[in-house]
């Protein structure tokens, strides 16, 4: 069982840069794959970025690709999202989410754990 607390989120401008964390209770936390997933109003939740157990390996969306950067502190029990060069775009629900799975999970329902999201709001 995993508990996850995301925080960071907040109201910025256009071109801003927010770091979302989220820390995960439990001592397995470094055997879950970890991923972030936004919801903008009217709109399907989509992954953003994930990271492999050992955090070697990323993977983003294609509309986030050199802006924004997952990273993971095991000792530490914490996935981490730096969002630079904010758009109004991104303005959304963040959530953190956990799965036991393996190879490179981008679809929300093999995602186990859910936080319960943290607000992004860019203004233009």
């Amino acid at each position: 069982q995993v508990q996850l607390v995301e925080s960071g989120g907040g109201l910025v401008q256009a071109g801003d840069s927010l770091r979302l964390s989220c820390a995960a209770s439990g001592r397995t936390y470094s055997t879950y794959f970890m991923a972030w997933f936004r919801q903008a109003p009217g709109k399907e939740r989509e992954i953003v970025a994930a990271i492999n157990r050992g955090g070697g390996i990323t993977y983003s969306v294609d509309s986030v690709k050199g802006r924004f950067t997952i990273s993971r502190d095991n000792t530490k029990n914490t996935v981490y999202l730096q969002m630079n060069s904010l758009k109004p775009e991104d303005t959304a629900v963040y959530y953190c989410a956990a799965t036991p799975q393996f190879g490179m999970p981008t679809r929300g329902n093999e995602y186990v754990y859910w936080g319960q999201g943290t607000q992004v709001t860019v203004s233009s």
